[in-house]
Parts: structure tokens; C-alpha cells; sequence
């Protein structure tokens, strides 16, 4: 199906409204971007959005332009991966160009300075909704017990032993990819028995 102007429309749309929303960086525009790919236009189911993410995280580089690239590629090639990250990026950089001479007028400003304290709240909200959500389906895939056991575990290895988010993320790819073929192996398995008379 060739692309449409609309496609590329809606991808520059959705790509310019998480860049100029996502106020904070990274991690805070995930959950933008997330509404926009999975529930406003469908451009992927929510448990591929989780992988994508889980491998964009273990990437060098700002997740949201890489998020942001991926969901370009995906939908519209190379030529929609340009599109998708220019159109990310620019309201930042128009931004700063524009408001470079007033940074060190408003430092100081008592209602800037509220206005980011009344805004870090809400990102953090949105994040721990993001986090529930991906939790929430840990659990339903491999149960209560093992889902808060690797949840502790992750944990555990960023926050007490300081391992680094990327090898982390790695470690958990890696035990999933083997956690799926043992099961898909038994299930084959289960099959064969069920069919032996």
C-alpha cells in the first residue's frame, strides 16, 4: 500500500505535538508518545510498544528520538523516519533558539520556578500509570509470584547494585526469549502427548 499524505501527515502531527507537550525530557514524553501510537492512531498493539521501548532503552541515545524514529521506520521507511525525528526535534530547537536571550532573565524567576514545580508531579504520574500498565501485564504473563519476584529483582540491580539500565534490560530480553522457547517447547511437547493415543 503506497503512503498517503495523509500518513505522513498524521505522523508529523503526532511527532510535533509529543515534542512540544513532552515538557522534561525522555522518559516524560514515552507516555505521549505511547497514547499516540497505540491508542489514538494504532500504529502498534501496546505489548509491541513495550519491546520496542525495552530495546530503545538499551540503545545510546534520547529515547523519545528514538521512539520517535522507530515509529517512522515503521510506518513510512527511511523517508518516515527522517520525517518523524525532524518533526520531534524542531519545536525543541525553535524553542531554544527563540528563548536562549530570556534563559538567564527568567532563572530567577519565582514563577518559573513554580510553574516546573507544579509540572514534575504530573510527570511523575504519568510514568508510574506507564509503569502499572507494563507491570500489570508482567504479572498476567508469568503470574504474581514470578512477575513481583523479577520486578524486586530489577529493582535490586538498578537501585542497590547500581547496574547499568542498558545491561539490565539486556539480561531481562535475554531471559524472556529463553523463558518463551522453554515454554513454546512444552507446549509442543503437552501437544505431541494429547495426540499419541
Amino acid at each position: 500500500m503506497r503512503p498517503t499524505q495523509k500518513d505522513y501527515i498524521e505522523l508529523v502531527v503526532s511527532m510535533c505535538r509529543t515534542g512540544i507537550i513532552g515538557y522534561g525530557g525522555g522518559p516524560s514524553v514515552i507516555p505521549l508518545i505511547r497514547h499516540d501510537a497505540v491508542i489514538r492512531y494504532k500504529w502498534l498493539s501496546d505489548e509491541e510498544f513495550g519491546e520496542t521501548l525495552a530495546l530503545a532503552n538499551a540503545l545510546p541515545g534520547p529515547i523519545a528520538t528514538k521512539m520517535a524514529a522507530y515509529l517512522g521506520y515503521k510506518r513510512k521507511g527511511a523517508w518516515g523516519a527522517f520525517l518523524a525525528v525532524i518533526a520531534h526535534i524542531l519545536p525543541s530547537v525553535l524553542a531554544m533558539i527563540l528563548l536562549l536571550s530570556a534563559v538567564n532573565y527568567l532563572a530567577g524567576s519565582k514563577v518559573v520556578k513554580g510553574m516546573i514545580a507544579a509540572v514534575s508531579p504530573v510527570i511523575a504520574v504519568m510514568l508510574g500509570v506507564m509503569a502499572y500498565e507494563f507491570a500489570k501485564k508482567a504479572v498476567k504473563g508469568l503470574g504474581i509470584a514470578a512477575g513481583a519476584a523479577f520486578m524486586l529483582l530489577a529493582l535490586l540491580l538498578l537501585e542497590v547494585l547500581h547496574v547499568h539500565p542498558a545491561i539490565v534490560i539486556v539480561l531481562f530480553l535475554a531471559y524472556g526469549a529463553v523463558h518463551y522457547r522453554a515454554v513454546a517447547s512444552r507446549r509442543g511437547r503437552q501437544g505431541k502427548k494429547e495426540e499419541t493415543p
